[in-house]
């Protein structure tokens, strides 16, 4: 259920709903909002069903959430989270600011990944993506760098002043990425990795989830629900394509996913082409598409020399391509009344 307080409701008055919640075992979670302040119940309502929150001071009326996943909704929070990243907390990721994540799929060395990342920031990108950890479908395949990679990541954001994202892959290392990186990334083979969601959400980092290769929008939620649930609420869902008869394209990027979980959700919702498709040649066309769908930023993979690249080398834009692909989205941003 969730528990609407006058506007105007002190802090006492506030306090005091809490506490009677926790009194009872069940966990309350409180959302100020613009207007007034809500506190959604997360337990076993039964405990408290004889308990008349409605008549309490401050309360406004108290209301079931009839969705399956509780502070993801937009039953719990109607205005849109802002996700802060970043060491100075300057980007704002939900806004109406567009923020690009671009860098390479998989950190391969420092000398290759502070070539990427000099030149996505000259192009406009706010933070850089690269793989550390890369859990892949063979086991034969380029599997990252690890820990080195993690520290090269720092290097060049030392260098560039970008923040940094990465995926964490294992419960034992999310200590770990949480320590270095800016955003943890929980990939898409991970989307229903319950106890990765939980330790993560134990943390205090923005999460970037992408959604699963099969994995329908309750089922994507109800995943960020898990994260939330623990008590970080700075969760940035990504649409990157799911898995379906079509065999053109790596995958079918759901565009429809963006307008359908901006309206089901209070999170951002970004969108990553070069997953998607699997196809350079796509990834601009469909980028602009996101935007244009109401996404409120990007994931593209860059790379210097995509022929010799350890990972997707395929679905990676060249710098020159990457900076004009730049220029033309800024186009598309301001014709739906964003910044990028």
């Amino acid at each position: 259920m969730i528990i609407v307080l006058k506007h105007g409701a002190t802090k006492e008055e506030i306090d005091h709903v809490v506490q009677k919640i926790k009194e009872h075992g069940l966990t309350p979670h409180v959302s100020e909002g613009k207007e007034r302040t809500i506190i959604g119940v997360i337990g076993d309502e039964r405990t408290i069903q004889n308990l008349p929150l409605s008549i309490f001071p401050g309360v406004d009326k108290v209301m079931p959430i009839l969705s399956p996943y509780k502070l993801v909704s937009r039953e719990f929070k109607s205005d849109d989270t802002l996700v802060t990243v970043g060491q100075d907390r300057k980007i704002q990721v939900g806004g109406k600011r567009l923020h690009v994540m671009a860098g390479p799929c998989a950190v391969e060395s420092l000398e290759r990944l502070m070539t990427v990342a000099e030149a996505v920031k000259a192009s406009g990108a706010t933070i850089l993506r690269g793989g550390a950890f890369k859990p892949r479908t063979s086991p034969h395949t380029f599997q990252g760098l690890g820990a080195e990679g993690l520290e090269h990541l720092v290097e060049a954001r030392k260098k560039t002043g970008l923040p940094i994202v990465t995926e964490v892959v294992d419960t034992r290392d999310v200590e770990l990425v949480a320590r270095q990186a800016d955003i943890l990334q929980i990939g898409t083979r991970n989307m229903q990795n319950f106890q990765l969601l939980i330790e993560v959400g134990q943390t205090n980092k923005p999460v970037l989830l992408k959604r699963g290769l099969s994995a329908t929008i309750k089922e994507f939620l109800l995943a960020a629900e898990y994260m939330m649930k623990g008590g970080n609420h700075q969760v940035i869902l990504c649409e990157r394509g799911i898995r379906t008869f079509e065999t053109q394209t790596r995958n079918t990027l759901d565009l429809a996913a963006v307008p359908v979980l901006k309206s089901l959700s209070h999170l951002p919702v970004i969108v990553d082409p070069s997953h998607a498709t699997g196809k350079w040649e796509l990834v601009a066309p469909m980028a602009k598409a996101a935007i244009a769908a109401g996404a409120d930023g990007l994931m593209i993979e860059v790379h210097a020399n995509p022929e010799e690249a350890l990972s997707d080398g395929e679905e990676s834009l060249k710098p020159p391509k990457f900076h004009a692909m730049m220029q033309e989205l800024k186009k598309i941003a301001a014709a739906v009344g964003r910044e990028l």
